[in-house]
């Protein structure tokens, strides 16, 4: 294991802002929830495992969907398992503990060292979700019922929280988080993001791809934009099919759709969109 540190200052594979490292480490010193927002893709998830590695950290991770519930990231017990060991007379029965399964917090909670807790797209859960979590994540505490045992956590854990913004999320709970949006990267942190992954990239190649890029990401319309990871997977086709910087500077306008843009356009309303587009063009050319 790395050796525990208390400040959060990037790794060699995450490019991290100023004030996303300042974010960091304000969560850490007020020990409260960071809460990540920002575009789907621009790291929020992938920032959980750096902050862990970054510290010399354990990480947990508590993926969210739309039918999870609170309760679950605590603990579980299964009534019905214990019913059909009672049933075929298995002497398990005899202590309920046999049948609580412990949730991801409570994982965090009993944890020897201090963990990294990632809650992933909390925003997936239902509206009351977030404030069923208040006490538990406050007090870093909760109870048991079925035992009557109180599961206090050993290490208070650093906890991330991410959304993608698909829901509001509660007062009560956003007063008790520390708060940063993920602005999408400039062309220069880009530039270096794409450096990290793609080390010794050719000049050329970049400068014309990242302006593809943005360029697309402005195209009035469009319905999702291309986000940082689908960028790295379409520079990565780039080079696996050996496309030239010429070619990403295509002039006919036929060719309005940039090659292997499957890698960035993924829905069909932004596909139909770029081929109106040619059509216009071309239409202006004749």
């Amino acid at each position: 294991m790395l050796p525990v540190k208390s400040k959060f200052q990037g790794t060699a594979r995450y490019v991290a802002t100023d004030d996303l490292k300042v974010a960091v480490n304000a969560a850490i010193t007020l020990q409260r929830p960071l809460l990540i927002k920002g575009e789907p893709g621009t790291g929020k998830t992938v920032l959980a495992n750096e902050v862990a590695k970054a510290l010399g950290c354990p990480l947990i991770e508590w993926h969210i969907k739309s039918t999870t519930k609170a309760q679950q990231g605590l603990y579980e017990y299964d009534a019905v398992s214990r019913l059909r060991d009672s049933q075929l007379g298995d002497a398990r029965v005899g202590d309920i503990r046999n049948y609580i399964r412990r949730g991801k917090l409570w994982e965090a909670f009993e944890a020897p060292a201090r963990p990294v807790l990632l809650i992933d797209e909390i925003d997936k859960a239902d509206i009351e979700f977030p404030n069923d979590l208040l006490q538990e994540l406050d007090r870093m505490e909760f109870f048991v019922y079925e035992t009557g045992d109180t599961v206090t956590a050993k290490v208070r854990p650093v906890v991330l929280i991410t959304s993608n913004n698909e829901k509001e999320l509660p007062d009560a709970f956003l007063r008790r988080c520390f708060f940063h949006y993920i602005k999408f990267p400039d062309a220069d942190t880009m530039r270096s993001i794409v450096e990290v992954h793609f080390p010794g990239l050719k000049g050329r190649l970049v400068k014309e791809a990242l302006s593809v890029f943005y360029e697309l990401r402005e195209v009035p319309g469009l319905k999702k934009k291309p986000s940082t990871s689908e960028l790295l997977d379409w520079i990565k086709l780039l080079l696996n099919e050996d496309i030239s910087p010429e070619t990403l500077r295509e002039s006919d306008p036929r060719k309005v759709i940039p090659p292997l843009a499957g890698a960035l356009l993924k829905n069909e309303q932004d596909v139909h969109l770029f081929e109106r587009l040619a059509f216009l063009t071309r239409r202006k050319g004749d």
